[in-house]
């Protein structure tokens, strides 16, 4: 049973977010948060991983204006998790075409 066991529910949990992560509606999010996902994400305290479910139900071209700059964001969603995103999405993005 599931409930006997926390880890097996973390575990669950971070497939489910990796998943999500992955299957957005727009490719570009797919990559930002699918990378982000996969690397930082198994990572992140049950606090941060709370957070993180809620960033990922926002709609997509929302978060992609949040995340490249392009809108101000929400103070509720202006957090250090999306800050980790915005920096690990510029530096990873940059390795990611070199290794192309």
């Amino acid at each position: 049973m599931a409930d006997d066991n926390p880890h097996l529910d973390h575990d669950a949990r971070l497939r489910r977010l990796k998943f999500r992560s992955w299957h957005r509606g727009i490719k570009e999010m797919d990559l930002i948060l699918g990378h982000f996902a996969d690397v930082v994400v198994p990572t992140l305290t049950p606090a941060e991983i709370d957070k993180y479910e809620e960033l990922i139900e926002v709609e997509d071209t929302s978060l992609y204006n949040w995340v490249t700059g392009r809108e101000k964001t929400p103070p509720e969603f202006d957090t250090p998790l999306l800050d980790r995103i915005r920096t690990f999405n510029h530096l990873e993005g940059t390795l990611w075409q070199r290794k192309s």
